[in-house]
This record gives C-alpha cells, sequence and structure tokens, in this order.
C-alpha cells in the first residue's frame, strides 16, 4: 500500500483543520510547516502594504526561510502540501518546502485555503518552482478546499496510489 504524507502550513489553524480531514481520508501521516520566523498578527494583516506577508509576497522569486523541521519524505509515495493562498499564491515558504525535499518519484498535490480565489495561479506558481528544482514528479492538479464535499471531489481526483480509507 502506498504511504501519502500530509504537509501544512496554518497561519490561523483554517489549512490545519482541512490538513487533518485530509489525512483522515488518506490514512496519511502529517506534518505541520513552520517558517524560520513566526508571523505576529500585524505580519499577516494583507491592509497594510507594508506588513511582513505583503512584503514577502509580492518580491518576485522570493524564498521565506522555514525550520529545518521537515519529516524525511524517503518512504513516502504521496505527498500532499496543504497551504492558505495569499494574494493568489502559496505563502512563499511553501517554494522553500519543495526546494528542501526530494520530490523525484513522488506524487505531489497540493491544496489550499480561501475565500476568494480559485487554485489557477498556485498551480502555476507550484509547477515552476518543480521545474526550477528540476525534479521528476507527477503533480496533480490542486483545488481550493474549504468543507468535505470539495476534500472527497479533490482525493477522487488524485492520481494516487490506494491509501484511501
Amino acid at each position: 500500500m502506498a504511504k501519502t504524507l500530509v504537509l501544512y502550513y496554518s497561519a490561523t489553524n483554517t489549512t490545519k483543520r482541512i490538513a487533518e480531514q485530509v489525512a483522515q481520508k488518506l490514512n496519511a501521516e502529517i506534518a505541520e510547516i513552520h517558517p524560520a520566523q513566526a508571523y505576529t498578527v500585524a505580519d499577516l494583516n494583507w491592509h497594510d502594504e507594508s506588513s511582513r506577508t505583503t512584503v514577502e509576497q509580492h518580491e518576485h522569486n522570493r524564498r521565506v526561510d522555514i525550520k529545518d523541521d521537515l519529516p524525511d519524505i524517503t518512504n513516502y509515495d504521496n505527498i500532499v502540501i496543504g497551504h492558505p493562498i495569499w494574494w493568489a499564491i502559496p505563502p512563499r515558504m511553501i517554494s522553500t518546502v519543495i526546494d528542501h525535499l526530494d520530490l523525484n518519484g513522488k506524487n505531489l498535490a497540493l491544496f489550499a485555503t480561501s475565500g476568494g480565489t480559485n487554485y489557477e495561479r498556485s498551480q502555476s506558481y507550484v509547477e515552476r518552482t518543480i521545474d526550477e528544482n528540476g525534479y521528476d514528479t507527477k503533480v496533480n492538479q490542486g483545488a481550493i478546499l474549504n468543507n468535505p464535499r470539495q476534500i472527497d471531489g479533490w482525493i477522487d481526483s488524485l492520481n494516487f496510489e490506494s491509501s484511501r480509507r
């Protein structure tokens, strides 16, 4: 049976709740992604043009440091990464995560939580990061997931070897 790992970053626990549901439905292990410097409420204020997240998200090809606590993915076949959407793309630390994982030969799928966008720009962003790293990996179509119906539909669309409960 295929082994699946769900990695997620959640600033407000919204993505965490969805990641836990995805992991349970995929019979997957789960681990949290941690930025090297935690985000404060002020950092997350997207109305403030000088807030940390606003500045980070608008710097092209920016990488945001993460803690060196990602799990070893050697024994996993499928990797799922969950994240919020900030300015129509994943937080810049998601590129850093992809840079740090050896995704060669893995099935990769990403999902996001968002109240106001689709996954198109995020998909392009992720695929560009995969290409920059030269990985030979299958990138499944990502999706915005906010409820159990969306989760089930997305999981059914994944090209994963069977690991679902």
